[in-house]
């Protein structure tokens, strides 16, 4: 393994380091999209066990988040060794990442409720146990403001071109007449345990980790540390901005086959039309790069936040056989996807200089990790908006006819409730109180405190 650089002003990140650091993103993502799309109906319909039971184990697993997101996120902040605090990380939680893979998504026959139970907690630990990390690792990377911008994009960009093969596969396979959710599911689970063993030793061995800043004086830890993360007015305003924007986004992925299904009257385009949205989100990544570079990243992603939203606000337009004109509008609203995920990444890593100007160290995993619990929130309560609200509406997916009423509630609710979550949203974002200059003088302030 690289040793970890030590100098106290690094030089600017190469391209070369940004493309190998972002190559485990490429494929280690795939393994949480089946766990919504796949593996629910999997167990249900192929291993016939009750639904509700398999969604209660699903939604047990990630209860253990709450505890493993925090330890993990604070033991990687206070790891040391020859190689750095991440990377042993990566490497104790590949193996569990790989094994539990494989089990949830190829069991045998029989299998009973306690045996997804265990292996889905066991898949989302190994999960944690890579992706935290991996993130920290990332927004470590640099400590330059645009730079950082670059890091992300290459790791999120990566990230969405897995998902583009991951889709791409299953059209394949589909073409081929392989449709049985347990042949799709294997050819999964042979790709995830493949790759990124691979992928990750490629980075392992070729990315440097940076040393850890830590500031002469008095560190603040224990209950004193913990409320400072919660006086930081930065990071206050990127978790509530986290929640609405993923609320939003999460709402809408959760209608998009009902609206294909019951409003469109296509739902064979549901896979197509994914794919289109990921094209377009990589090809106009370099667009919002530049924005990004010309009015700082926090009002970037305010921008892609409120494109998605005034395009959201047309879907009510959309009614049966209109397929072209939903799925131009997804397509053209899904091109900001990427660049929020990524600017948002890079505003954090900025929010952690502001700490480890208080608090006398640098944790970004402890930041990391509540900010992926807000994001494990976000998702909740975008799947009960999604759920909920068209229901109380009275439509329900398993009826054969629904009125016109109720189709103009569901198509209201996937279109309006996200625009008015993402408006929410910009004010905090607009006004944010750590723009360029301001992150340069924090890197300042760390580097002329720094403990040499």
């Amino acid at each position: 393994m690289s040793q970890q650089k030590t100098s106290s002003n690094p030089s600017p990140v190469s391209t070369t380091t940004m493309i190998l650091y972002s190559l485990p993103h490429l494929t280690h993502t795939v393994v949480l999209l089946p766990m919504a799309l796949f593996i629910p109906a999997f167990y249900a319909d192929n291993l016939g066990l009750p639904l509700a039971t398999v969604g209660f184990a699903i939604a047990a697993s990630r209860i253990l988040d709450v505890a493993t997101d925090p330890l993990i996120g604070i033991m990687s902040d206070r790891f040391r060794t020859r190689w750095g605090r991440r990377k042993p990380w990566l490497i104790a939680g590949t193996p569990l990442l790989m094994l539990s893979t494989w089990m949830v998504f190829v069991p045998g026959e029989k299998v009973s409720i306690h045996y997804l139970l265990i292996w889905a907690c066991l898949l989302y630990l190994g999960f944690t146990m890579v992706d935290l990390p991996y993130k920290a690792w990332g927004a470590e990377l640099s400590t330059y403001y645009s730079e950082r911008s670059r890091v992300a994009a290459w790791r999120e960009g990566m990230g969405a071109a897995g998902q583009v093969i991951f889709l791409l596969i299953l059209m394949i396979m589909a073409a081929y007449g392989y449709t049985d959710d347990s042949q799709q599911l294997l050819a999964i689970a042979l790709v995830v345990v493949v790759t990124v063993p691979i992928l990750m030793l490629i980075m392992v061995f070729n990315v440097s980790e940076r040393a850890p800043d830590r500031l002469a004086g008095d560190r603040l830890t224990g209950w004193s540390g913990l409320l400072l993360v919660f006086k930081n007015r930065a990071f206050v305003r990127t978790a509530i901005s986290i929640i609405l924007l993923g609320a939003a986004l999460i709402c809408q992925a959760t209608l998009h086959k009902l609206v294909l299904t019951h409003v469109v009257g296509n739902p064979e385009l549901f896979a197509p039309m994914i794919l289109g949205e990921q094209l377009a989100a990589l090809a106009l990544l370099p667009f919002w790069m530049w924005v990004s570079d010309r009015i700082g990243k926090h009002r970037a992603v305010t921008l892609a936040a409120l494109w998605v939203g005034v395009c959201s606000l047309m879907f009510p337009l959309v009614g049966a056989g209109d397929s072209v004109l939903y799925v131009s509008l997804i397509i053209i609203r899904g091109s900001s996807f990427t660049s929020i995920f990524f600017l948002s990444n890079s505003i954090a890593a900025d929010v952690v200089d502001y700490d480890t100007v208080t608090s006398g160290q640098q944790r970004t995993g402890l930041y990391f990790s509540i900010w992926g619990m807000a994001i494990k929130f976000s998702v909740a309560l975008g799947v009960l908006l999604g759920t909920w609200l068209p229901a109380s509406f009275g439509f329900q997916p398993s009826a054969l006819d629904h009125s016109e009423i109720v189709l103009d509630s569901l198509m209201m609710v996937y279109g309006w409730v996200p625009f008015l979550l993402m408006l929410c949203a910009a004010p905090l974002l607009w006004n944010f109180p750590i723009d360029m200059e301001r992150q340069q003088q924090l890197r300042k302030q760390i580097e002329s405190n720094r403990v040499r």
